[in-house]
């Protein structure tokens, strides 16, 4: 070897972008159809266009990007396939804005003027995310890149919809949706985001016309009571039996509405009579078509009260439209009572406004005949959703789904392809322009002027990315997917859309494997958001820690399906570890620069054999957890082989042989194991940890191209040697013993200690065959005994491994000194021991204290008994 030319510390600014040009420039994520070779297929979750990248997205990615490296490196034609989403709601707000800050709207420049801005605004910022993944390292095959809404998805979207609507399951109908009074438009069921908010029930009494009696209902909305068309209790509820069929007057109104009787009220809630406003709730629409009952609107798509609330109330804002109702309620003698109310609000996710329940025609997926065989697809085991319990939450969402609601008042995404004839009212769904109405031959069209939810384009993006509907040699390759790497907040927008769009349209599921994760939250389990002001930006951590600490602090610690903390301090134990293992390497390599590789070893010894076969189980163990995605204890094993078994016990153990303090040969030995294992390490810590890996490997002896393509290790049982560890372990722990005494008696680091140990024949053959290990770890000089005949006086002692283990205190330390600070560090615990004592003895303190901090001092005050019972122990040992 030559010369190494590392820096004595790593800096990622210097690593990274060069070795990511390095790797996109060579191709290395780019693959071709080979039928030779298994595919192993991502597709990745599109973020959106003009959005930019978020804790989510890099846990998200950093997950795929691991699986999709580790497969790679396992000889599998590894595809990850990147893309973004034209993300409707949020893109055409964004220009929007961009627009209002220049006096303009939409309306003002006109349709095909807008959509021209919005191609701009994509043009211009549309690749920030794209540029941001790569910096966390993302080996996805960027020549592969795609758009939901360019030529190629375009196409599969029109043709779905013409399909769709062929087969009867698209129609067009008036029903209750969502609507968001700021992003004027509908949004589905599952756009809406439930928060719970301080509210009120009003109980206002509804008076008979003939003038006998009323009844008394409660509301949380008494606005919408202007659009109230019926009062209705339960068929079975004794107590109104008499008072269906009677009329009512509504208050404030004066309309005439009756008393009907629906199944759907609750008699045990509220007083168990419930106001109909079909306009304004989806419950009350169903019961009023039940019953044909008119529907009166009384809100517009602004938020404001419309013409049908009346004049005193038309234009107003509905929140205070409601205030001005509640006071002429209560002037007029019909408001009963007020109380406080917590309940669920459903807001928009985007602009998070308050939805509005609105009437309106919409176009909808029939989604019964549709939901069937996704659900048996789950059910019989053709997609597996990890973890496991997710797949109640998917049946349960799909054995009760509602129709949906494709429609968006939007002018951004893909047009719905309908048009509509002035003269004879036909409607025509086609591919292609329709120019002649097919039914009474005029010219006079015009196209639907809404377009369809962003989810209805990406629901078919596992193959309308991959050439369908061509049948192209891709997707007849790539299709279906392998595995699909998503959040399980969005498990009903996007991975059950693909499931049925997967084998309505390509008779065969998207993907085998469903892996969810959780969510990033802030330190305190709480979800990062903007008003909270806890977000924290990933490319300000790759700039101040590196993409691979990012990398590494996300995946470890976290299991599938739960949410993750993001810890600042565990983000710096990543760094300390990426350093750590920079520090190892370089040294390592530092001691390679005479090193021949291929040349015959000689025997192993026993720290070798060990190192071999710790490597050996490291291996099977992270193979085995990434099989079962569980990237996180994957993680965890290389970290603990890396950081406890490689650098700090083998080479330090290595170091007399590398100085040259043995023989030519030994020193040979001890180089070829240490560049073995190391570079073996590397390999397994590559998919998480790109940049740095691929840096060190590139310095080793007999590196190739990029440590992308070195083969992924593999399990060799017989070179794990049972006895090796058994007996490697052994000394290890010999050595923990006798530096916990040096730590807890305060001997100065640099000062030789003798050491007597205790240990049955077989044990101490062991011991005194490699004595010199422990005494290098230890700074000690090491005699064994089969048995002492008298205890030294003055000796620290532990028991280990059935090896007793004393160490001579007198000339190591001053021990009365030692003394003096043991039996002040005693004074400290009691006095604190006491404390917590007499907090726990206290009764009023039991009786108003939380149940958690109850449980933290009976914690502490056992935590510190323990310390009261060592320092007793170390106190009879200095002969105190």
């Amino acid at each position: 070897m030559t010369k190494i030319n590392m820096p004595s510390t790593y800096d990622p600014s210097q690593v990274e972008g060069k070795r990511y040009q390095h790797w996109e420039e060579s191709g290395f994520f780019h693959t071709e159809v080979n039928t030779e070779q298994e595919p192993f297929v991502i597709v990745m979750p599109p973020p959106n266009v003009t959005g930019q990248l978020h804790m989510g997205h890099a846990l998200d990615n950093t997950l795929q990007d691991i699986l999709t490296r580790w497969r790679r490196m396992q000889g599998y034609n590894a595809l990850w396939l990147p893309g973004t989403d034209h993300a409707g709601i949020a893109t055409q707000a964004r220009v929007e804005e961009s627009l209002t800050k220049e006096g303009v709207s939409r309306y003002d420049i006109g349709r095909q003027e807008f959509l021209k801005k919005v191609w701009d605004w994509k043009e211009r910022y549309g690749n920030r995310i794209t540029t941001q993944l790569r910096r966390l390292g993302a080996s996805c095959d960027w020549q592969r890149e795609r758009f939901t809404m360019d030529e190629g998805c375009s196409e599969a979207v029109l043709e779905v919809f013409i399909k769709l609507y062929e087969r009867g399951l698209i129609y067009r109908d008036y029903y209750i949706t969502n609507w968001c009074p700021k992003c004027h438009t509908t949004i589905s069921d599952i756009e809406v985001e439930h928060l719970d908010q301080p509210g009120h029930f009003y109980h206002i009494r509804y008076p008979f016309k003939d003038g006998d009696n009323d009844v008394i209902l409660a509301t949380t909305r008494p606005e919408t009571m202007l659009g109230d068309v019926a009062v209705a209790v339960h068929p079975g509820d004794e107590r109104y039996r008499d008072l269906v069929g009677k009329t009512l007057i509504l208050p404030l109104v004066g309309r005439e509405m009756p008393v009907i009787a629906d199944e759907y009220v609750d008699p045990s809630f509220g007083t168990g009579v419930v106001k109909i406003t079909p306009a304004h709730d989806p419950n009350d629409f169903e019961v009023g078509r039940r019953h044909d009952l008119p529907q009166v609107a009384v809100i517009d798509k602004d938020g404001k009260m419309s013409p049908e609330a009346g004049p005193r109330y038309e234009g107003l804002d509905r929140y205070e439209c409601r205030k001005k109702i509640v006071r002429d309620l209560d002037a007029g003698g019909y408001l009963v009572k007020t109380e406080d109310h917590a309940h669920a609000v459903g807001h928009c996710y985007r602009c998070h406004t308050v939805i509005e329940p609105m009437l309106s025609r919409q176009w909808f997926v029939r989604m019964k005949p549709l939901a069937e065989p996704a659900i048996e697809a789950v059910k019989d085991g053709r997609i597996r959703f990890i973890p496991e319990r997710f797949t109640k939450v998917y049946l349960n969402w799909m054995e009760n789904i509602r129709d949906w609601c494709i429609s968006r008042q939007l002018w951004w995404g893909h047009r719905i392809p309908v048009w509509y004839c002035r003269d004879c009212e036909e409607m025509v769904a086609s591919k292609d322009p329709v120019t002649k109405c097919p039914r009474c031959g005029s010219t006079t069209l015009e196209q639907d002027p809404d377009v369809l939810d962003t989810w209805f384009s990406s629901a078919l993006w596992p193959f309308s990315t991959l050439g369908w509907p061509e049948k192209t040699l891709d997707l007849a390759y790539y299709y279906p997917t392998t595995v699909m790497v998503t959040g399980r907040d969005i498990i009903f927008f996007w991975v059950a859309r693909m499931i049925f769009s997967g084998l309505a349209f390509m008779n065969e599921v998207p993907f085998r494997d469903v892996f969810i994760h959780g969510l990033v939250m802030d330190a305190l389990g709480r979800k990062m958001s903007k008003s909270l002001g806890n977000g924290v930006d990933p490319i300000d951590v790759i700039e101040s820690h590196g993409a691979d600490s990012l990398r590494f602090m996300l995946v470890t610690g976290n299991t599938p399906g739960n949410d993750l903390r993001f810890h600042f301090e565990r983000l710096d134990g990543a760094r300390n570890f990426v350093n750590k293992l920079w520090n190892a390497s370089r040294f390592t390599l530092m001691n390679l620069e005479d090193y021949q590789p291929g040349e015959k070893t000689g025997p192993l010894n026993l720290a070798d054999r060990w190192i071999v076969s710790r490597y050996q189980l490291a291996i099977k163990e992270t193979t085995e957890f990434l099989e079962a995605y569980e990237l996180g204890e994957a993680a965890r094993v290389l970290y603990e082989f890396t950081w406890n078994e490689l650098c700090d016990w083998y080479i330090e153990l290595a170091k007399p042989r590398l100085y040259g303090k043995t023989t030519a040969a030994d020193r040979y030995t001890a180089q070829s194991v240490l560049s073995s294992v190391l570079k073996g390490t590397l390999e397994l810590l590559h998919p998480f940890m790109p940049f740095i890996t691929e840096e060190i490997w590139q310095h080793l002896p007999d590196h190739g191209i990029t440590i992308m393509r070195a083969p992924w290790p593999e399990f060799r049982e017989d070179l794990v040697d049972t006895a090796a560890m058994q007996e490697m372990d052994l000394l290890m722990e010999i050595t923990r013993a006798i530096r916990h005494i040096r730590g807890e008696m305060n001997v100065p680091p640099g000062r030789q200690a003798e050491v007597l140990l205790v240990a049955p024949d077989d044990t101490r053959t062991i011991i005194e065959k490699n004595v010199e290990y422990v005494q290098l770890l230890s700074n000690a000089v090491v005699k064994t005994y089969p048995v002492l005949e008298q205890t030294p006086e003055q000796a620290a002692h532990a028991v280990t491994k059935g090896v007793g283990v004393f160490v001579p205190l007198k000339g190591l330390i001053d021990i009365d000194k030692e003394i003096a600070r043991q039996a002040k560090e005693l004074a400290h615990v009691e006095k604190d021991l006491a404390r917590v004592r007499g907090k726990l003895a206290n009764a009023g303190f039991l009786g108003k204290a939380p149940a958690e901090i109850i449980e933290k001092e009976k914690a502490k005050e056992e935590e510190l008994a323990g310390k009261q019972s060592a320092i007793k122990e170390r106190l009879a040992m200095l002969g105190r």
